[in-house]
């Protein structure tokens, strides 16, 4: 075989390769999309997240290198939910008052577990933001499909924290700086009030959903929503110093 026929014949094989990894990971692509819609407002659809993703997927797809240690679906998941963050960023269906009234909250919580040295209560943040508590309890619902805050983007794809994206090699500060910020959110996540931490391990960990988180506790889907939203404020709050260190660097 010639110089040119075996680049042909690799080019081809390479890209056999590649179609194979694209058909047998296009349903990781409907899983994902699937999990973030139960957290977003009704008015996004499916079909975008599914659109971005399967482009995450095709990205991973040329750029996914074995030797880094990583398994291929490892490593599409995070490209996969990373491009569907990206999409749900762009278009940010949630109204500036629902972002404005979330950031209220998580500062309440800050100041208030800052003063207090203990875990903020509803009745609390209410009456710090001068409102009712069926009123902080409708915020919590409406953040719910909020992208202020999301633990995928946190870990996987964080702000200013990417696992695995293109561009220039990360230098060992850069690692330094990753994991003493994974360490502050698992402690941060750690020392959450048991209901909320309960929830957050059964939401992303266990990928269950808000119909089935609600059942093992015995409540409603919406106040499951509402301890959901409640956890990642909470959160918000006490990662203050990390996520404006973030955005300063944006």
């Amino acid at each position: 075989m010639t110089v040119s026929g075996l680049a042909t014949y690799t080019a081809m094989q390479q890209q056999q390769n590649f179609d194979d990894l694209v058909d047998q990971h296009a349903g990781l692509v409907k899983r994902i999309a699937y999990h973030l819609m139960n957290r977003l407002p009704p008015n996004v659809q499916a079909d975008d997240l599914i659109q971005a993703g399967m482009l995450g997927l095709l990205e991973a797809s040329r750029n996914y290198d074995p030797t880094q240690g990583a398994s291929f679906e490892t490593y599409a998941g995070i490209r996969i939910r990373g491009a569907m963050l990206d999409e749900i960023r762009r278009s940010d269906w949630t109204p500036r008052s629902v972002h404005r009234k979330a950031r209220m909250v998580a500062e309440a919580m800050r100041e208030i577990e800052n003063n207090e040295g203990r875990d903020a209560r509803d009745v609390e943040v209410a009456e710090a933001l001068g409102m009712s508590l069926e009123e902080y309890h409708q915020i919590l619902r409406d953040s719910t499909g909020c992208r202020i805050f999301s633990l995928d983007e946190l870990t996987a794809v964080s702000d200013g924290f990417p696992v695995a994206r293109d561009g220039p090699a990360d230098t060992p500060f850069d690692g330094l700086q990753k994991d003493a910020f994974k360490k502050a959110l698992a402690e941060a996540i750690a020392g959450l009030p048991d209901r909320e931490r309960l929830v957050i391990a059964m939401y992303y960990d266990d990928e269950m959903n808000l119909r089935e988180i609600g059942h093992v506790l015995g409540v409603s889907e919406s106040r499951v929503c509402q301890i959901h939203s409640q956890a990642t404020l909470r959160l918000r709050s006490r990662l203050t110093d990390w996520l404006s260190l973030v955005h300063d660097e944006e």
